[in-house]
């Protein structure tokens, strides 16, 4: 059996892993073949840019050699992919090679989509790329005062990303001596301040506490750069000296280009195949799911571990034997040193405690574990 991981991100790190240790005698023998085509040769751990852009890690701590967090045995090649051939069972790849496949996981991964709001680019800051992150943080250093404005467009990569982001610049503020300075004020595009409703009833109070003002039911519609000027589809307008944006995320390019609107495949939520006439034998995981969950490094973890534990089982007895079930767990950095977490599935919503230093700290510690658990051992 022939199994092709389409992206080197958390969730195809992990499925590669996970099949190579679970598979370990099957791979000796040539009865089974693990090959991941990636688009780099290094592996971004992607949370910590929102720390770049603060100040408080450095681009060079947020990488690894790709193929040195890879079991042996795993055939690990730089050629992404540009076009799925579902019904022949072959992706066709940069290079100009063909690679086809008896089981097909895709592990794309997805992009934040500046470019889709009009002036949006050209005149606000954000942290989705090592890039702007630098960027974003250099803005921050040159501030001395004034109408922060935080805005969100969804769907998003990172659940937690726009209160995260909202209280360490509350903060960052804090530290610099000029928070009494700086008005920092968020927008969120339905009628709460988050999408999972205990999330939002538990951070409104502590925006309220922070001394941070907010506006829901407002989806970015344009910027005007030159009057700084953020305007809404609902017709509302909030003047800003410092834009910092939350931008909508698609899916990538090539999926899209695959006929899947915005670049998400339709994915059973259950048993994490493609849905469709050719989903049999392809699988899903990560961000480039359509499933109805929160695209975080969390949720392509356990898909991972569901996907992989099932491919073994199929390999070795004929059949898959779970079913995943939505877990979901996020971190929210709640400031500088404190920290809470929403844990979730399908079926029970999130219910966020307190923020302490004792969470902070086990998200810190986490930073640095997060290179095991790519490796699928944590």
């Amino acid at each position: 059996m022939k199994i092709l991981i389409v992206g080197g991100g958390m969730g195809g790190t992990i499925v590669a892993n996970n099949l190579a240790r679970r598979l370990h005698g099957e791979l000796k023998s040539g009865k089974v073949r693990i090959i991941m085509l990636s688009a780099s040769d290094r592996h971004m751990y992607q949370p910590g840019l929102l720390y770049v852009a603060v100040g408080r890690m450095t681009p060079d701590e947020l990488y690894r050699d790709q193929a040195s967090l890879l079991e042996p045995g795993i055939e690990f090649q730089v050629d992404p992919v540009t076009e799925f051939h579902f019904a022949r069972n072959q992706v066709s790849a940069q290079s100009g090679k063909t690679y086809d496949y008896d089981v097909l996981v895709i592990a794309t991964g997805s992009r934040a989509m500046m470019g889709s709001i009009p002036g949006l680019a050209e005149n606000a800051e954000t942290f989705y790329t090592e890039e702007s992150a630098v960027k974003m943080f250099k803005a921050l250093r040159n501030f001395e005062g004034g109408r922060v404005v935080v805005t969100v467009g969804v769907p998003h990569k990172c659940p937690m990303a726009p209160l995260e982001i909202t209280f360490m610049l509350n903060d960052y503020f804090k530290d610099r001596g000029i928070r009494d300075k700086v008005q920092l004020h968020y927008t969120y595009p339905i009628g709460r301040v988050h999408s999972l409703e205990n999330v939002a009833k538990w951070a409104a109070p502590e925006f309220d506490r922070m001394g941070i003002t907010y506006e829901t039911l407002f989806n970015m519609k344009e910027v005007d750069g030159a009057n700084k000027v953020l305007k809404s589809e609902e017709g509302s307008e909030t003047k800003y000296d410092l834009l910092i944006a939350i931008p909508a995320h698609k899916g990538m390019e090539v999926v899209e280009k695959a006929g899947f609107q915005n670049g998400w495949v339709p994915t059973n939520r259950a048993t994490l195949h493609m849905e469709g006439e050719h989903g049999k034998n392809v699988l899903v995981v990560g961000d480039t799911t359509n499933l109805p969950i929160s695209k975080a490094g969390s949720t392509a973890h356990f898909e991972a571990e569901v996907i992989a534990e099932n491919l073994a089982a199929v390999v070795k007895m004929g059949a898959p034997v779970r079913d995943y079930d939505g877990k979901v767990f996020c971190f929210i950095q709640a400031g500088k040193e404190r920290a809470t977490y929403a844990m979730f599935n399908y079926t029970t919503p999130p219910s966020p405690q307190p923020p302490t230093r004792a969470v902070h700290w086990f998200k810190t510690a986490y930073n640095k574990l997060y290179w095991t658990s790519a490796r699928g051992l944590l």
